[in-house]
């Protein structure tokens, strides 16, 4: 949340030159409160899972937030209840006429596959145009966040031939942008993922700002200067143990997988891990509803706008 101080203090200027929200006393007595609006679609094949590590990053905020869990269409998911989807979840095509303030979109296993091949690939564009409308900031996660970046401006991932798995060390790019706000100099994160994007095609966009990044791991967390739009490459949601359950996974399928880097103690999956990214994902996730959301969203979200970008 903002600090409020009088107007005139001497250390208004000092902090507004590092970017520091400030709000004085008039701006503080004439602000309206409501509940933030947010929607969670859902890509993961384990809804239950993913539905649990995300709320938990947004429930340590003083803010109230209403939370709609929106699903692409009405098939079955493999590993979710019928039950759990039809009591919990709406239709996207049910809530596209509201707007909200948050909207985060979820990876998807869907590593090797081209884009267009994505059997929901149309649906899925059709949503991120919408977002676009209809929701002040949209965050998306991991495989989300390739497939936004080549639909809005044409940046195609390159594969690894191995999987980049484990917990990175990274540095903040912007120590002073509203999103990494309380960032230490080294700050951790979970990756587990195909596709690479580097740090200078991302730059070379004139709309985007590498926020975050690792010298193992590349590219990690990416805003567009207007906030309409985050995009977080790894996997600040994750439980301690999902890593491992991967990695056991994939040595069951006969993958043959490399052991998650700087997670296992002693690099050894017998002594257990290394949890060093919780503090961050939490701070992430309330950096970005007070920053990207709750100070910038209109009261009545009804006023909200398209980007000036889209006219």
């Amino acid at each position: 949340m903002p600090i409020c101080i009088p107007s005139e203090l001497p250390a208004q200027s000092v902090l507004n030159e590092e970017n520091i929200f400030v709000m004085d006393g008039k701006r503080a007595s004439a602000q309206d409160i409501r509940p933030l609006e947010v929607g969670i679609l859902n890509l993961m094949p384990n809804k239950i899972e993913t539905e649990v590590q995300i709320l938990r990053l947004l429930s340590n905020t003083p803010l109230q937030i209403n939370i709609d869990l929106i699903r692409i269409d009405e098939q079955v998911p493999k590993n979710t209840p019928k039950a759990h989807m039809d009591a919990f979840y709406h239709v996207f095509d049910d809530v596209a006429g509201k707007k909200y303030d948050g909207l985060i979109v979820t990876g998807a296993p869907l590593a090797h596959l081209p884009y267009e091949d994505v059997k929901y690939w149309n649906k899925i564009t059709t949503i991120m145009d919408w977002a676009r409308r209809h929701v002040q900031s949209t965050l998306f996660l991991c495989w989300a966040a390739h497939a936004a970046v080549y639909h809005f401006f044409g940046i195609t991932r390159q594969l690894r031939e191995e999987k980049l798995s484990g917990v990175y060390p990274h540095y903040a790019d912007d120590p002073f942008n509203e999103l990494t706000r309380g960032f230490d100099d080294t700050f951790y994160a979970p990756h587990s993922r195909y596709g690479d994007i580097p740090v200078a095609t991302y730059n070379d966009v004139p709309d985007l700002h590498v926020l975050g990044a690792s010298k193992e791991a590349g590219a990690y967390l990416i805003g567009s200067n207007d906030k309409r739009m985050v995009f977080i490459t790894g996997h600040p949601e994750y439980d301690p143990d999902t890593l491992h359950q991967e990695y056991v996974r994939d040595v069951k399928a006969g993958i043959s997988p490399a052991i998650p880097q700087h997670y296992y103690v002693d690099n050894d999956p017998q002594k257990g891990f290394n949890v060093t990214w919780r503090s961050h994902g939490t701070l992430l996730f309330t950096n970005w509803l007070n920053y990207y959301v709750y100070q910038v969203t209109p009261y009545d979200l009804n006023a909200l706008t398209p980007p000036s970008t889209e006219g």
